[in-house]
């Protein structure tokens, strides 16, 4: 069990803290886009997971 074995849950990792900190400074347009961004990294991660 090494860090290597993480590397595949780092992007979506990142995509999902970049989109909560876009909805928790809002603004119009950046709450949108960074609810997508948190859902798109969720989704990512739970598609990774059982990889």
């Amino acid at each position: 069990m090494a860090l290597a074995d993480y590397y595949d849950e780092l992007s979506p990792g990142l995509l999902v803290l970049v989109g909560f900190a876009m909805i928790v400074f809002p603004e119009p347009a950046t709450s949108a886009l960074g609810a997508g961004l948190f859902l798109l990294g969720l989704a990512w991660l739970a598609y990774e997971w059982g990889r």
